[in-house]
């Protein structure tokens, strides 16, 4: 997983700017700017750069999988109405189209759930009821016609069914790399999940990939892990 050319991408930064939104009750708009403005070269896609730029000044309807890659804070709230609508509102100042949206929720939800303890069946059941995903894939089934797709629609569900697949952590983020698209973001988006269902990220995993980050950005996820980590879930 590590290698001495590794570092963080959009992912990272924008993740950290909805935890740094939801710790210190900062609009979400304004707290992903800040990020963004801050590392500013972390992998963008195009219309998000002239969002941060200021280009374009509101949401511009992504369907893209930007709204579930950084939504994972989210997750840690205390109740599955209050995840759901603080979801869409992370995901709606950029990517305020239905699929967009939906990412950002099911993504978010599975988290929760996995918090909640619920088993890999009850997590799957949820989020295709509720979300219209067709889980009833295996990875070696989608891996061999797999193309790199940065729709939510096309790598949010893929990225699940990494999570459904998995025994363990590593392997969760193993298998989204492995289908050969969006690597980083489906496999933030496994790895979202499976961190809590397995019941954290393992100590090696976790320390190197604290070097990685920058100081304040390892500074606003403690803050928020403190705080967050042990509310009750309702």
């Amino acid at each position: 997983l590590f290698t001495k050319r590794n570092k963080f991408t959009d992912d990272s930064v924008l993740t950290v700017g909805v935890a740094d939104a939801i710790l210190n009750n900062i609009p979400y708009a304004d707290a992903i700017r800040k990020w963004g403005r801050r590392y500013p070269t972390a992998g963008y896609g195009k219309n998000f750069r002239k969002w941060l730029s200021g280009e374009l000044e509101g949401p511009y309807g992504s369907w893209g999988n930007g709204s579930a890659m950084r939504v994972s804070p989210v997750g840690y709230l205390d109740n599955m109405n209050k995840v759901l609508l603080e979801a869409e509102k992370s995901a709606s100042v950029t990517h305020n189209s239905e699929e967009g949206v939906k990412g950002a929720q099911a993504t978010a939800a599975a988290i929760f759930m996995a918090r909640q303890k619920k088993t890999k069946v009850e997590i799957k059941s949820y989020v295709e009821t509720y979300f219209g995903y067709d889980l009833n894939r295996t990875v070696e089934e989608i891996r061999p016609n797999y193309k790199f797709d940065v729709s939510c629609q096309g790598s949010v569900p893929e990225a699940i069914i990494c999570f459904l697949e998995s025994n363990d952590y590593e392997s969760a983020v193993r298998k989204a790399i492995s289908l050969g698209g969006d690597a980083d973001t489906q496999a933030a988006i496994a790895g979202s999940i499976a961190e809590p269902f397995y019941g954290g990220m393992p100590d090696e995993i976790r320390d190197k990939a604290i070097k990685i980050l920058p100081r304040d950005m390892v500074e606003i996820l403690t803050n928020f892990e403190e705080k967050y980590s042990e509310i009750p879930v309702i």
